[in-house]
This record gives structure tokens, sequence and C-alpha cells, in this order.
């Protein structure tokens, strides 16, 4: 049974922004008899381990918040949303079949999104390998980090997780399609709300600084202007370059090395 209490993460010390208000007042409106807990500096352990300290001590709060909500979940249970997350329409019928998490639609790939929101009991196996994959790593700050999106998705994907649009349990989660909790596309910016849609992820991106904001507002308009495979690999390019020439801008030679290194080292495993 998932225990009838809401957490959601907020690290940094930043007052909540309007989205965010907005979006506990969904939680409120829609789960009146939860009880809905904040998670920071003040009753987190920011020194579980090495990534979340880490994490922390750069001041990438969303990273510090991937970890936090799978330990904060295993050893309670519960609901996690991440602050983005409006409720539009009752959860109840589904919270009753047990844990799930959602899909998000990216190109013609479908990986499950913890933000979406993400419901589990107290002391979940899956949980567990989740959160100790986060235990044994550390935390880097490249052009490319593996996000919770593609962790979760990995791990789930060595028992069985498809990549299609579709309803399936693994390991005692429900996985949804990306209509229930995900049915903004935020790479077209459209809104397509179906009856299944329970809740809307708005994609605020508190966490993105100015550079990563205008990077990914560019990458909306070329994936806007051109539909499907080709804008997708155009607004790839443009991230990369766009990285290469900061790098180039501030004299950060050593990243440009270590990045050619590391792609040559890629392509000869292959």
């Amino acid at each position: 049974m998932i225990p009838k209490v809401i957490h959601y993460c907020w690290f940094g010390g930043n007052p909540l922004p309007n989205i965010a208000v907005k979006c506990i007042n969904s939680w409120k409106k829609y789960f009146p008899d939860y009880e809905i807990i904040e998670w920071n500096e003040s009753n987190f352990d920011l020194f579980s381990c090495d990534y979340c300290r880490e994490a922390y001590d750069a001041k990438k709060w969303a990273f510090v918040s991937d970890y936090a909500r799978f330990k904060i979940l295993y050893e309670h249970g519960g609901v996690y949303f991440d602050t983005d997350v409006e409720v539009i329409k009752s959860m109840d019928d589904i919270i009753q079949k047990g844990a799930f998490i959602g899909r998000e639609r990216i190109a013609n790939a479908f990986p499950v999104n913890a933000g979406l929101g993400l419901a589990a009991e107290p002391k979940m196996p899956i949980i567990k390998e989740i959160v100790e994959h986060y235990e044994q790593a550390h935390f880097e700050q490249v052009e490319k980090m593996e996000t919770v999106v593609e962790k979760v998705t990995n791990i789930l994907r060595k028992y069985g997780l498809s990549n299609e649009q579709k309803y399936e349990i693994i390991e005692g989660m429900q996985i949804y399609p990306s209509d229930y909790f995900c049915p903004y596309d935020y790479n077209v910016g459209e809104l397509n709300i179906t009856d299944n849609s329970r809740s809307i992820h708005w994609y605020d991106a508190s966490w993105f600084d100015n550079k990563m904001k205008k990077r990914r507002d560019v990458c909306v308009k070329i994936q806007k202007t051109l539909r499907g495979r080709l804008g997708e690999c155009i607004a790839k390019l443009y991230t990369s370059l766009s990285y290469y020439w900061e790098w180039i801008s501030t004299g950060d030679y050593e990243t440009i090395k270590k990045k050619i290194k590391n792609r040559i080292k890629g392509k000869g495993k292959k």
C-alpha cells in the first residue's frame, strides 16, 4: 500500500517560484487527505553519499534531488512529484493499483521519467537498486551527464522495460504511457491532453542557468520548425557546438581535449 504522503525536494534555499506554488496547490486539491513534505537541507542528510554531497557542493540542486527522491521513497514510501508537476485529475484509481512511474516521449523513444510522478511502497527492491546506483557513483559536471531519466530507464530495461508507448509492470512498478503524466511535449511546446491525462509536467527546469535556458529555447525553436528526426539531430548538433564554443571563448582547452579524447576512446570500443 502506498502511504498517503507526497514528497518534493527544494534545495538551495531560494523561494519557491510561482509555478511551484501553483502546482503544490493542485496536489492539495486532488490529494486532500495526503501529508505534503518538503525535503531540503534541514531534514535530508546531504552526506548520504558522495554523489549527493558533490552535486550539492556544485550547487546542482536538481541532481541532489535525483538521488534524494529515491532515498526518501525507499525509506518512507509515498508519492514524489517535481515542483513543476500540475495535477489535473484524480489519481486515486492509479495509486490503488500500487507503485507507478510514467513515460515521456522524446522523438521515437519512450523512457521513464521519475519527475513526472513516482509512487512506491517503502523498501521496494527496485527503488533500492536505483539508490545503490547513485551511492556507487560520483557527480561529474560534463557536457553530457547521464540524467535521472537515462539512469532509471536503463535499470528498468535490465528487467524487460520496452521502448514502446504502452502500459507494463516491471519489478512491481506500473509503467504508464506518456499521455497519463506527460501530455506536454516540451520539444515543440505542444499540450495534448487525453482522457487518460492526470497531470502535466511543465518542464520549468528551475535548475537551468541562463546559458542552459538559452540552449533549450533555441532547441525548441529548431524542433518546432523542423519536425521529426531532422529537427532532433540539428538540435543535438547545435547543443554540442554551443558547448564547444563556450569552452573556446573562455579558454577552457583542457575540457575540449578531454571531450575529444573520450570521443576517440568511445569510437575505438565499437
